[in-house]
């Protein structure tokens, strides 16, 4: 990969394994091929991730390279609406898609098409996702084209091949700035929906030098439930907070090329919640397992480096699934939203509050446009006060978010960081941890972190998310809080 873009470390990670699994099953593409695929044992991550793979030629029939977009899709089918239910196997959350044609030599592969919006809750918005994917393999492909033809083709790929070189050069140089040793961490997963937990995910990391090893022994097999991640999630989360070390310890940027993996060696083992095998569900392994996955890889790091680690954020997307039927118009309508929460405090001051981190970047979506497009309520939604955790750097606050359901609809939610909060570090305190509440006639009642319930016309879904860790001690004779 010559460049990856900075804003979903979860997906842009993994996109990699996109390729090389689209180009492993179909070969060189063609001027005009687009490859489509969401399979999370083939290139993929989770169901609703679909990304879309097309060749760059130039105007002499030259390949420059691979252009390639990834989105989440609210709905690609399966058990419930959102399509990251609760589930025992891949085949009940959603429509999968290994490495396959959606155009070839320009042409729309009309019965891919047509079979992939027929097995979605929200054809017109799929398309719509998929047209806007398709604009943007386009876009990517023409900007890379009026590069070479700017600078020369030969040129071009020179300065590209330069690119990964150059980030090879900067890890290996950052590597090198941190104590040789072997440094072990241990975080778990709270559960999986279906009676195992906790589910411990264990690392070693191994500096010599300029080299580091990533081995995952010791964690558990993978689950029943949902909780199970593929090597590309894992490969994801660790190609981050390499990232992050490195560029803290230079104080530059760090391209997000291959170079930023090549003195890397991951250890995985097989069948295991972080490199699954089929049929398992992995729908939460994206979204959860990624991000404690990202935990225990900075604790670990801790070790070597407490001055430049900060505290554990939230630890968890705080994913919520809605959907039913809208009267309205008689159509289905399915929601899918991560919500903010507690950024852990580090070395230099406190969290933010109400953010993602980490393996997640999104923005919320405002609340009268989800008010205007689903047929539902905002009667809540802020900071969750006080729920950082204290020290010398005060962990961010999570937030609160209460949706009022105007129609009966199925809801899933799948969180993490229910039980403990997200720890503190170097004498810093924990965070407070996240609730899931069902409001129904005006009285609470506590759920688990996950779950698949129908509930009635009225009931609220509150979702309060963690608090981010406190970090250092509180001093004696001064305090800093915020």
């Amino acid at each position: 990969a010559v460049s990856l873009g900075d804003h979903m470390p979860v997906h842009l990670g993994a996109m990699p394994m996109s390729v090389e699994a689209a180009l492993a099953k179909i070969g060189e593409l063609a001027p005009g091929d687009i490859v489509c695929l969401n399979d999370p044992f083939s290139g993929g991550t989770h169901l609703p991730d679909i990304t879309l793979i097309s060749p760059v030629y130039e105007d002499r029939g030259k390949l420059l390279g691979y252009v390639a977009s990834r989105a989440h899709h609210s709905d690609v089918g399966g058990s419930t609406p959102g399509s990251m239910p609760l589930a025992q196997e891949i085949f009940e959350e959603g429509i999968r898609i290994p490495p396959v044609h959606l155009y070839e030599a320009g042409q729309l592969n009309t019965s891919l098409w047509q079979t992939l919006l027929a097995n979605v809750r929200t054809p017109v918005e799929r398309a719509g996702d998929l047209d806007a994917q398709v604009a943007a393999l386009h876009t990517g492909s023409k900007r890379l084209c009026e590069i070479a033809q700017r600078k020369g083709v030969k040129e071009t790929l020179a300065a590209m091949e330069e690119l990964i070189e150059y980030a090879d050069r900067l890890v290996k140089v950052g590597l090198d700035l941190v104590p040789n040793g072997c440094y072990q961490a241990e975080d778990w997963i709270e559960d999986d929906g279906f009676g195992s937990g906790p589910i411990p995910i264990r690392v070693s990391l191994n500096v010599e030098g300029s080299r580091l090893t990533v081995d995952f022994e010791g964690t558990s097999p993978q689950v029943p439930g949902g909780v199970n991640a593929v090597a590309a999630i894992t490969s994801s989360a660790t190609r981050y907070v390499v990232r992050c070390i490195i560029e803290a310890l230079l104080g530059e940027p760090l391209p997000a090329g291959g170079g930023s993996m090549s003195a890397v060696k991951l250890i995985l083992p097989e069948s295991s919640v972080v490199n699954a095998d089929p049929p398992a569900s992995v729908a939460a392994g994206n979204v959860e397992t990624s991000q404690r996955i990202t935990d225990v890889l900075l604790q670990g790091f801790s070790f070597a480096l407490p001055d430049h680690i900060p505290a554990m954020s939230q630890g968890t997307m705080n994913n919520t699934s809605v959907g039913g039927i809208d009267p309205c118009n008689n159509e289905a309508f399915a929601y899918y939203e991560t919500v903010g929460g507690g950024m852990g405090a580090g070395p230099t001051g406190p969290g933010l509050s109400g953010v993602h981190c980490h393996m997640s970047n999104s923005l919320n979506t405002p609340v009268e446009a989800l008010e205007h497009a689903y047929p539902y309520r905002v009667t809540h939604y802020g900071i969750r006060r006080g729920s950082g955790g204290s020290g010398m750097y005060r962990g961010g606050d999570g937030l609160r978010r209460d949706l009022m359901l105007l129609v009966p609809a199925r809801v899933a939610l799948l969180c993490e960081r229910r039980t403990i909060g997200p720890s503190g570090t170097q004498g810093g305190n924990a965070g407070a941890p996240g609730e899931n509440v069902l409001i129904s006639d005006g009285v609470e009642k506590h759920l688990p972190g996950k779950i698949s319930l129908t509930i009635q016309a009225g009931d609220i879904i509150s979702i309060r998310s963690p608090g981010g860790g406190g970090w250092g001690a509180i001093p004696k004779e001064s305090r800093h809080e915020s």
